[in-house]
């Protein structure tokens, strides 16, 4: 039995171990509860959105302790909207907790329907190009048919979900989800319970060894034939070097370095 409660002991270290590639969020130093990350220069959002919006970017950012920016622009210079984002943390200098500190950015150019987000300082580490590219592949429908709020709110979350991994984890892995590993530790540890009462009965001991006679058992014959050999060829195809590029991100003028993800809606 003692090898049984092993094995459970087991199950859940592993759920342990999967759950500890999680960074945990600790209390987190209070953040300026009246600092504005909203910045809606093409009107998109009502004075309630903006509020709304901007209490949750407050609230996740001081649990993170990054800043989570929005900046809505019509781009009246018809700058590229990477640009924009890269000028836009130079001059204001957002951070947490310090100038030129941790932000992540979300920018909007209207005039030519691109969004541009980018991590900075430790940003570019937690929100690294790739996780860029999911949050902005799941706001992009909604960005599309014009709920800006929604797909606002869902940058944020996404931004704070991610940034609750550690940097090089797949943050939407199956195993990860904390569903599965409840369910898995139940359905894996009913098996083991399962498997201790019906051994809790005793073992069988009688075999088919109990009623063969070794001394007349035998095999009589057997017989090996050759058929034949099947070769099958198939084309190996080259890579020409096509396809698309991968990665993102920069330096800004201002010699900040940042991870990033462009896209049109």
């Amino acid at each position: 039995m003692r090898k049984y409660f092993g094995l459970l002991a087991a199950l859940y270290l592993l759920v342990g171990c999967l759950a500890g590639l999680t960074i945990p969020v600790g209390s987190a130093a209070a953040a300026d509860e009246s600092k504005n990350l909203i910045f809606d220069q093409a009107n998109l959002l009502s004075q309630q959105e903006k509020a709304e919006l901007n209490a949750l970017a407050n609230q996740y950012g001081a649990e993170r302790e990054t800043d989570i920016i929005i900046f809505t622009s019509t781009n009246q210079a018809n700058q590229d909207v990477q640009r924009i984002t890269e000028d836009f943390y130079d001059d204001q200098a957002p951070g947490y907790d310090k100038a030129h500190g941790n932000a992540v950015i979300l920018t909007m150019d209207m005039k030519n329907r691109q969004v541009y987000l980018a991590g900075f300082a430790k940003a570019e580490d937690s929100l690294d190009s790739g996780r860029l590219d999911k949050i902005r592949e799941a706001i992009s429908p909604d960005l599309t048919s014009g709920h800006y709020k929604q797909a606002f709110e869902r940058y944020m979350t996404l931004a704070h979900k991610y940034m609750g991994f550690k940097p090089g984890v797949n943050p939407d892995n199956l195993l990860f989800a904390l569903w599965f590993q409840v369910g898995a530790a139940v359905i894996i540890g009913g098996l083991i319970v399962g498997i201790m009462v019906y051994r809790s009965g005793g073992r069988i001991t009688v075999n088919r060894a109990t009623y063969e006679d070794s001394g007349a058992s035998a095999v009589l014959d057997h017989a090996d034939q050759y058929i034949r050999t099947t070769i099958t060829k198939s084309k190996i195809s080259k890579n020409d070097g096509g396809g698309s590029g991968g990665g993102g991100g920069g330096v800004s003028s201002g010699g900040h370095s940042h991870s990033g993800s462009k896209g049109s809606f």
